[in-house]
């Protein structure tokens, strides 16, 4: 290591920093590319035929062209998820269905309970119906 620059070892390191880079990139590009509805079997085999054979041009001629697409697509999936994600919270915690409204309605009954706005007889008889 005494006879190895510190200057060799800077690009090296940019050099593997770059070439990470690439490859997460080109996996980004793949998981796009096979995930877009709208390319046909074909295309999708064209783009990876010259991601294979012109890996760096490829990749940066799939950015220029598709970039935006690539965003617009990233943001859909991230709003899906973000709906399934609240929905199944909903589902879980009961706020969905008639199960959750009474859920609702039974922790009302209790607040009304305990700031005396009902009676004891109230708050079992309302309960009683919410339940049945």
């Amino acid at each position: 290591m005494d006879d190895y620059p510190l200057l060799n070892l800077f690009w090296t390191m940019l050099l593997i920093f770059c070439w990470v880079l690439w490859f997460f990139l080109l996996f980004r590009i793949i998981g796009d590319l096979f995930r877009d509805h709208t390319v046909g079997g074909w295309a999708k085999a064209g783009w990876i035929i010259v991601l294979i054979f012109l890996p760096f041009i490829g990749v940066l001629i799939y950015v220029i062209a598709r970039g935006k697409g690539m965003a617009e697509r990233d943001q859909k999936q991230a709003k899906e998820t973000d709906a399934a994600f609240k929905q199944y919270v909903r589902e879980a915690a009961g706020g969905g269905g008639a199960a959750g409204g009474n859920i609702d309605q039974l922790s009302k009954l209790a607040e009304l309970k305990s700031q005396g706005h009902i009676t004891e007889d109230e708050y079992t008889k309302a309960k009683a119906k919410l339940l049945a």
